[in-house]
């Protein structure tokens, strides 16, 4: 395939999947007391694809999405906002442009070091949901664990420290989320690296 066939083939499909991150974002699983979101999907999807240069630019899609829904669509990203503006931006934004562009970074290694493409699916395919959590928890509990917000929700929660705070906020959810990520996008990622033929 030429080097101008590759890149149209690269934007279209990023394209597909920078959609699919925006609606997906909207669209969260509410389940069992659970609200699972797959977002990190499509941005893992792209991380193996693309490396990471196509993780970085879906992880900034989702977090520019995520950041704009604290303008009023999230309660809880809304009282982030009604507290710094700049740094609710650093915990939406480059959060998950970092978990993007890491997990292409260990998909593309992976890729160069390996015979099979396997393990860098499988790689990836983890990495972006477990980054993701990882980033946006520490960003979380840096910049805001002391404001009354987040000391309301430890305070229900029972947590002593922000360690606790951070287990017990995610908990159930974010393992759940983490999980069926990496379901989702394990066996799409080979489907369309055997389709598209990277």
């Amino acid at each position: 395939m030429s080097t101008k066939k590759q890149k149209i083939q690269k934007l279209t499909v990023l394209s597909v999947l920078a959609a699919i991150t925006v609606i997906v974002s909207f669209l969260p699983l509410k389940t069992l007391g659970l609200e699972i979101t797959f977002t990190m999907i499509p941005v893992a999807i792209g991380a193996v694809l693309y490396g990471p240069s196509g993780g970085a630019v879906l992880g900034g899609v989702f977090g520019a999405v995520s950041f704009l829904q604290c303008l009023g669509y999230s309660s809880f990203g809304a009282a982030l906002l009604g507290i710094n503006p700049f740094l609710t931006f650093i915990v939406c934004v480059p959060t998950r442009l970092l978990a993007g562009l890491l997990a292409g970074a260990i998909a593309s290694a992976l890729k160069k070091s390996c015979r099979s493409n396997t393990p860098a699916l499988l790689a990836a395919s983890l990495a972006a949901p477990v980054f993701n959590t990882l980033f946006f928890m520490s960003t979380l509990v840096i910049f805001f664990y002391r404001t009354e917000l987040i000391q309301s929700f430890a305070e229900q929660l029972g947590a002593a420290n922000p360690f606790i705070f951070v287990i017990l906020f995610v908990g159930i959810n974010g393992l759940v989320e983490i999980i069926c990520g990496f379901a989702v996008a394990f066996p799409c990622s080979k489907a369309l690296a055997k389709y598209l033929k990277i």
